[in-house]
């Protein structure tokens, strides 16, 4: 459970945006979605794996 101290004359927007920051901080909604469906070790580390190629392909071309 998240907790955001409110100041006396905060104004609710204020909190709010502290609150959602907080809630992307925490990482909750990612792993809420990871959690959707079941995905095998070998095909996770596969995909980093790709994606990691992909990026460094992206940088040698730029440079």
């Amino acid at each position: 459970m998240l907790i955001i101290p409110v100041k006396e004359g905060d104004s609710i927007e204020r909190a709010l945006k502290k609150y959602k920051k907080k809630f992307e901080k925490v990482r909750m909604v990612k792993e809420l979605r990871a959690r959707q469906y079941f995905e095998k070790p070998s095909v996770t580390r596969r995909e980093e794996i790709l994606k990691a190629a992909y990026k460094q392909k992206m940088q040698t071309e730029e440079g």
